[in-house]
Formats: structure tokens, C-alpha cells, sequence
């Protein structure tokens, strides 16, 4: 059965007009976060350094160690008693170990209640000699974890937020489901999950929100704002007359199946797909920067919003 936010939440949201944002005397927005180091994140994970970062690979550990180091040196506290949260599994007849890497950064007007923030970090690795990079897929999810981590410097999150690099979801969605069936709070206090998976280049200039149709609330923060003039952000891929629905799509479908509200933020399948070719080098900037300022403001308008309790 669904479960939804209480339509009160919406009221509220509706009634408030002010979100966390810090202003230049001459009221001139500040910058988020450092758009260069945004860049240089997204390039870094993507390099044959890390060797495509396929689960159980050294480039998959180089991959948790280098989140881990970004984490820790952004002061953001590890969620259980360490940063790794590791996990095993098997698919396709072979076995695999994992690693989520998850942070917490405490509200400061919510503290028992968070809001999951999540990117996976796994990529395909190398095949046939060629190594799967996965700039878009998913390496620009993860840099815009970083950018978070510096966002929240400057803006403390009135709810508590769990920063979550999950692991193993090329190969079924893995570590968001060993994290929701192993929860290290209780799944009740988590209030919502926004998850990134490519969000780095669009041929079309599109940015997708996916779960607004699954939750009135939520439906409302991404329909009553215009969060952008540069890029076209829209709601769709989750039901109705789209050609593919992308409720399942990524790590955002273990939070929706355990009745959890979610966004998913994507953009459409491209050429590099899944291919070698899914490098830095065809990755769109301007598009990527602006992308992520998009889902740092709705992630604001949802941090002012007063849960309730789920259950």
C-alpha cells in the first residue's frame, strides 16, 4: 500500500515563501557550491584511474576511498560507526562484495527525521579491453554529492541528511536494497529520497524529475516553481502516456517499494549509454552546473516543508 505525506504538509509548504539561500548586499544570489571542483570531481571519477569502478574491482574500492576522503574532509560525519556500510551478495551466479559509503549531516531543526540524498558510484567496469567510464552514468550523481557537502557548509538542512553513495546498482539496485532492508535508523524517520542518476548532458536540454505522480506533496514542490531558465526541467517518466517509466529505473526504487516518497532526477538514454564512450569529454558542462543548482533548490523547498510522521 502507498503511503503519502499528510496534505496538511502541503498547506504548509504552500504558506511558505523563504527558503535557506545566502545573498550578496546587493541580493545577488552567491554561488552554491564551486562549479570548477564540480567539474574536476565528475572528470576524476570518470579517468581510467578507477577503471570503470565496477563493484568488488580495485577501481571500485579506489572509487569508496575517494568519496570517503571528500566526505570526511567536508566534515560530514559517517551515518553508522564508520563510513562503509559493507554488504555481499550474488547475481547471475557469481558473488560480490559491496560498499555503500553514507554520511550524515544533522538538522538543525529536525534531527530525528532526514532526508536521503543518493548517487551510485558502480559503473560497468572493463569489457573486452575497454573500460565503461560512466562519467553521465554515474559519476555526475556522485560529484553533485560533493557539491552538497559544500552547499551545506553555508546552508545547514533543517532536517537531517544522509548523504548515499550506493554501490552495486548496475547489477540490480543492490546497495540502495541492502541499505532500506539493513536500515541503520529506522526506515520510518527517512521522509523523502532524492536520487541522481545521469544528470550531466541532455541533446534536448531536459532534466527529468521522476515520483511526483506517486505523492501529491511533492507534486507541488516541483509544479508550483520554476526552478530554472536555462534548462527545460520537467515531470514525467512514472506514469501515464510515457514510452518508459522509470519508477524502477534506479536506487530511488527500493525507497518507493518500501513506501518511502521519492524524486528521481535524470535525464534520457544518450548514444554513450552504457558504452565505452561515456566519458568526460561528451559530458555538457553548462547543463550539468545548472542541473545541480536545480536539485539543490528542490531539495530546499523540501527541507522547509514540517513532516509527519509516515507510519
Amino acid at each position: 500500500m502507498k503511503k503519502t505525506l499528510c496534505l496538511f504538509v502541503l498547506g504548509y509548504f504552500l504558506n511558505t515563501t523563504c527558503y535557506a539561500q545566502t545573498m550578496h548586499p546587493n541580493n545577488s544570489k552567491t554561488s552554491l557550491f564551486d562549479e570548477s571542483m564540480l567539474l574536476q570531481h565528475i572528470k576524476a571519477l570518470s579517468s581510467d584511474a578507477f577503471e570503470g569502478r565496477r563493484t568488488g574491482t580495485k577501481g571500485g574500492e579506489k572509487a569508496e576511498k575517494y568519496i570517503i576522503n571528500q566526505f570526511s574532509a567536508g566534515h560530514v560525519l559517517p551515518l553508522g560507526k564508520r563510513y562503509g556500510q559493507p554488504f555481499s551478495f550474488s547475481h547471475e551466479g557469481k558473488h560480490y562484495n559491496g560498499v555503500n559509503v553514507l554520511g550524515l549531516i544533522k538538522g538543525s531543526l529536525y534531527p530525528e527525521k532526514y532526508i536521503v540524498i543518493s548517487a551510485h558510484y558502480d559503473h560497468e567496469g572493463i569489457k573486452n579491453g575497454q573500460i565503461y567510464n560512466g562519467a553521465d552514468d554515474d559519476a555526475s550523481g556522485v560529484s553533485a554529492l560533493f557539491s552538497f557537502v559544500e552547499y551545506f557548509k553555508n546552508n545547514p538542512p533543517k532536517h537531517s541528511v544522509i548523504l548515499a553513495a550506493f554501490d552495486a546498482e548496475e547489477l540490480g539496485l543492490q546497495g540502495s536494497k541492502y541499505f532500506v532492508n539493513h536500515s541503520i535508523i529506522p526506515l520510518k524517520q527517512i521522509m523523502v529520497n532524492l536520487n541522481m542518476d545521469m544528470i550531466s548532458r541532455s541533446d534536448t536540454n531536459e532534466l527529468f524529475t521522476v515520483g511526483t505522480v506517486h505523492n501529491e506533496t511533492l507534486k507541488q514542490v516541483i509544479t508550483n516553481h520554476t526552478y530554472s531558465k536555462k534548462i527545460n526541467f520537467l515531470a514525467g517518466h512514472d506514469e501515464g502516456n510515457w514510452k518508459d517509466n522509470w519508477t524502477y529505473a534506479s536506487d530511488h526504487a527500493n525507497f518507493h517499494k518500501k513506501g518511502i516518497p521519492f524524486l528521481y532526477f535524470g535525464v534520457d538514454d544518450h548514444e554513450d549509454y552504457h558504452k565505452p564512450t561515456d566519458d568526460y569529454e561528451n559530458i555538457q558542462p553548462e547543463f550539468y552546473i545548472e542541473a545541480v543548482k536545480v536539485i539543490m533548490s528542490v531539495f530546499e523547498k523540501i527541507d522547509v516543508l514540517a513532516f509527519p510522521a509516515r507510519f
